[in-house]
């Protein structure tokens, strides 16, 4: 069951790439999981968490520009496979199950949210005729409650 946590937390990081690594730091930092022991121990830094809270806020901002390139192109859909292998893992790891198992289920995970997310968020846009940002808010909200459920469940 933990290991749904590594695709959920996987799922935040499709939506918002820096969202789920910056929460999971916070949330190692702050003792809600464990890393102690394994090679992801570097998570539970202060730096770690300032340095990722600093380019996820960034990234809200970003991606609110029209410039911002879709998060299914190469670079964006790339970021977000990196962190939703790291985070995923991370989860797995403090649960004590396999980093491997988390790291391919927070890929997985990480897939699903940036192409679900992108056809939800361009779906809503043309539907209800509203600008992008008014769909990107709520977004920008679900994936930093979303990542904080995941991270404090273990």
């Amino acid at each position: 069951m933990n290991l749904l946590l590594s695709f959920g937390i996987g799922f935040v990081a499709g939506l918002r790439s820096l969202t789920a690594p910056a929460v999971v730091a916070w949330a190692a930092h702050l003792g809600w999981i464990h890393l102690e022991g394994t090679p992801l121990a570097f998570m539970s830094s202060t730096w770690t968490a300032v340095v990722l809270t600093v380019l996820a806020l960034a990234e809200l901002v970003g991606d609110q520009l029209p410039q911002t390139p879709p998060r299914t192109g190469a670079v964006g859909l790339s970021a977000r496979i990196v962190t939703g292998a790291l985070t995923g893992a991370c989860l797995a790891a403090a649960a004590s199950a396999q980093i491997w198992l988390g790291t391919v289920l927070g890929v997985v995970g990480a897939i699903a949210g940036a192409f679900g997310g992108y056809y939800a968020r361009t779906g809503l846009v043309r539907s209800l005729r509203v600008p992008d940002f008014v769909v990107a808010l709520p977004e920008d909200v679900i994936a930093v409650g979303l990542a904080l459920f995941l991270s404090s469940r273990l």
